[in-house]
């Protein structure tokens, strides 16, 4: 039977260095003979880069319920049309956020109600759950110049909005230990892989 791939989710505020991150483990992965996708959320298929257009350029008020069923709309796009069948032939996939986003973000930076979110992220990811998520944790300072001046509709959010989404994912990693992996993203980009790389050796074997 054919070993199922591995699910390796990809997290933090926006500016955290995740991105660069996850394009390191591909090439890694590939050079020691893991076949691998990247796909990101929201966005990633056809269905789901409508959604993203929305949610990110959207010239207009959006209500807060309605941008998690949109999150939450993707997400079941993505995990039943993709994620899965390419796990199941044996393909790791590296997502650019899934999950524990919806949570940190619409949960605790949108003073949501988290219980709700989990609930209704169980839905939509039908029982799949990542074999490891990286956490990439940096100041709200730190992120927003690293961010640049292009944003986006949710990175202009403000200052105690990613405050509060920080604080969530830290909430998170606290609670999911053996799941979400805490990187410190401040340190320098090899720094970062270095510990980036150790995570995943100790998953997959590979190193």
């Amino acid at each position: 039977m054919q070993k199922r791939g591995y699910f390796i989710t990809f997290e933090g505020i926006d500016g955290c260095g995740k991105t660069t991150q996850l394009e390191n483990v591909q090439k890694y992965l590939e050079e020691n003979g893991i076949e691998c996708v990247t796909t990101r959320e929201p966005g990633s298929l056809k269905l789901g880069s409508q959604i993203r257009e929305i949610l990110l350029h959207y010239d207009g008020e959006v209500a807060n319920n309605c941008e998690m069923f949109l999150f939450l709309a993707d997400r079941a796009q993505h995990v039943e049309t993709f994620i899965k069948p390419m796990l199941e032939r044996g393909i790791t996939v590296l997502c650019d956020r899934h999950t524990d986003s919806t949570i940190a973000y619409q949960g605790y930076g949108r003073n949501g109600n988290i219980k709700m979110l989990q609930d209704l992220n169980s839905i939509a990811v039908n029982g799949l759950v990542p074999d490891l998520t990286l956490l990439f944790d940096v100041s709200v300072e730190i992120a927003h110049e690293r961010a640049g001046k292009n944003l986006d509709r949710l990175e202009l959010a403000g200052k105690e909005f990613f405050e509060r989404t920080r604080h969530g994912y830290l909430e998170l990693a606290k609670n999911n230990p053996n799941r979400i992996k805490l990187i410190n993203a401040e340190k320098s980009k090899e720094s970062v892989y270095n510990d980036v790389k150790s995570l995943i050796i100790d998953l997959t074997g590979k190193g």
